[in-house]
């Protein structure tokens, strides 16, 4: 059986790894597929650099 700090550091591991998995399966800012992607997700929920981004590379 696992202790708590060694459960505590393979959860923290593992979410780690998911994080770099998914980021790594992105389209690249500016691309057709991010543009599209970026017009399904709520503007609500847009950081302020993905706004600019936007502006520069899918509207102008």
């Amino acid at each position: 059986m696992m202790n708590k700090a060694t459960f505590k550091l393979v959860a923290t591991a593992s979410l780690l790894m998911s994080a770099l998995l998914l980021q790594g399966c992105s389209p690249e800012v500016g691309s057709k597929e991010w543009c599209a992607d970026l017009k399904e997700k709520p503007k609500g929920e847009w950081s302020v650099n993905e706004g600019k981004d936007f502006a520069k590379h899918c509207i102008f």
